[in-house]
């Protein structure tokens, strides 16, 4: 349940950039269109109210209160970068910009936010009927049988690679290019997606260590293909950036899309691996710490 209301409360940040590609200005500059601005000022304004009320109830609890919140203002100056710097309207004539762009969402920012869990805090800025009430949303709409599997490892795992290979396929990437609608639905695959799968690797409860080191290696490899294929291949992919000509930079889109490929190719895997380890790592040392405790039980 965390996960997905989590990425639905999110997900209309990811709205914002696919919405305004249409009107934005040819000259690279900060884009401070409303779609994305006041989506990310809500969720800021939710999570500080909410764990200021939370920090004032929770003595014993402060330490992770305070951890929390360092997850959450790095996802979010992360997808804030991502979403209103230059980099956004440099995605308008490089592909490799708007590759480094997705990069940045799927890679930095919803992990974070997945590790920060900032739903719970979020629900404490609202007052307390407006709580139960939130929290009862999805018994009573009957989202049970939604939620369960989405928040599998292995769906999750499914899901983002669909999204993914799909979106990458040159005729829905041209689409998608071409049509704010399409745009936003590509977007918000991506984040939503990129949401629930670290949320199923880093945050769910109970955890499986192996389960989930064995999807993140499984996405390495399949994200990386997908770059190297982008990276080796003898010819531009999509046609909006090909009929552009030059990239900035000086790149040809060719080497414009060899860029983006090996974008997604060799950091998507080192994230991957990292937290492929991170997880095998911590499984480990709890492992330890159990037998420690047993045998000093006994």
């Amino acid at each position: 349940m965390r996960a997905l209301s989590l990425a639905l409360l999110l997900a209309a940040v990811a709205a914002g950039p696919a919405s305004a590609h249409a009107t934005a200005s040819a000259q690279a500059g900060w884009t401070w269109d409303a779609w994305i601005t006041l989506p990310l000022a809500l969720a800021l304004a939710l999570f500080a109210v909410g764990w200021r009320r939370l920090a004032a109830r929770a003595a014993n609890g402060l330490p992770n209160l305070r951890r929390r919140a360092i997850l959450f203002g790095a996802g979010w100056i992360v997808l804030a970068a991502a979403l209103v710097s230059p980099l956004h309207q440099a995605g308008e004539r490089s592909f490799s910009a708007h590759m480094l762009e997705h990069e940045l969402l799927m890679l930095a920012a919803a992990p974070l936010m997945a590790l920060a869990e900032p739903l719970a805090v979020m629900l404490w800025a609202f007052p307390a009927a407006a709580r139960r009430a939130i929290g009862r949303c999805p018994q009573a709409l009957r989202l049970d049988a939604l939620i369960r599997p989405a928040t599998q490892p292995a769906f999750a795992t499914l899901a983002q690679a669909a999204a993914l290979w799909l979106w990458h396929a040159p005729g829905l990437f041209d689409r998608a290019l071409a049509s704010d609608g399409w745009h936003v639905a590509q977007h918000l695959s991506f984040l939503v997606t990129a949401l629930l799968f670290w949320s199923a690797m880093l945050t769910r409860r109970p955890r499986n260590p192996g389960l989930s080191a064995l999807c993140l290696f499984v996405t390495s490899v399949v994200s990386g293909a997908l770059g190297a294929m982008m990276a080796f291949s003898l010819s531009p992919w999509y046609r909006p950036y090909s009929e552009l000509g030059m990239a900035p930079l000086g790149l040809t889109p060719m080497e414009d899309q060899q860029l983006a490929g090996l974008l997604m190719w060799i950091p998507g895997g080192a994230v991957h691996a990292a937290a492929a380890l991170a997880v095998v790592a911590g499984a480990l040392k709890a492992g330890t710490a159990a037998r420690v405790e047993a045998r000093h039980g006994v």
